[in-house]
């Protein structure tokens, strides 16, 4: 999972992400602090971690930001620590605080709580993907058009879970395969050639061959 870094001093910054690193996260840092929206974005992280004293804006500045397009889960981490800074966090979205400074345990165990709270409640809560006539059934791992019903392997499953979740939207073949390392599935350039060529043909089965575009250069696409 990737988890994005709001904090302009580059001494904390860099420990964040070493342990972070070290328990099998991504990270990315921001530097830009201009630009923590338009990063956010590309990023597409699971979680942020925001300071409330940075440059140009503050914390609950872009946690109101965040907010207005995600629920992404956001942990607060800073040096002020008077009731009104919690209770400022919390009303601007943030999810939990931590004071520095702090221990990188207690941080990563702050981090997997977050992380173990959102997204078993968010998997829960959705039991299907749907889109132009196609749904993909999250319980079984399998793809329906109507009557009609496809199974998927677990490496197609994440392939088009992944796709759906992002219609609209190009996902690079570096983001794909990313995601399968994630889920232990570890494929190569090759193997994500024959996993989507599998998947148009069982989407053509069920009367959609054009579900899944590909773009080239890019990556994949549903519209």
């Amino acid at each position: 999972m990737k988890i994005m870094i709001v904090e302009d001093d580059a001494t904390i910054r860099e420990m964040i992400c070493e342990s972070l690193n070290k328990w099998g996260f991504e990270t990315a840092a921001i530097v830009d602090f201009q630009d923590v929206m338009g990063r956010f974005a590309r990023e597409e992280p699971h979680l942020v971690l925001l300071d409330i004293n940075l440059p140009v804006f503050d914390g609950f500045y872009w946690c109101s930001e965040i907010r207005a397009v995600s629920k992404v889960p956001i942990l607060f981490i800073s040096s002020r620590n008077t009731p009104m800074d919690m209770i400022m966090s919390m009303n601007m979205g943030g999810d939990d605080f931590i004071q520095k400074p702090f221990h990188s345990d207690v941080l990563i165990a702050k981090i997997n709580a977050l992380l173990r709270r959102t997204y078993t409640y968010m998997d829960a809560q959705t039991s299907a993907i749907e889109h132009d006539g196609i749904l993909l059934n999250l319980k079984d791992g399998a793809l329906y058009q109507g009557e009609r019903k496809a199974e998927l392997t677990k490496t197609e499953f994440v392939i088009m879970s992944l796709l759906m979740r992002q219609k609209g939207s190009i996902v690079s073949r570096t983001k794909l395969m990313r995601s399968l390392w994630e889920d232990e599935s570890f494929v190569d350039d090759n193997t994500l050639t024959v996993n989507i060529v599998r998947l148009r043909k069982k989407l053509a089965e069920l009367g959609r061959e054009d579900f899944i575009s590909t773009r080239k250069g890019q990556g994949y696409m549903i519209e």
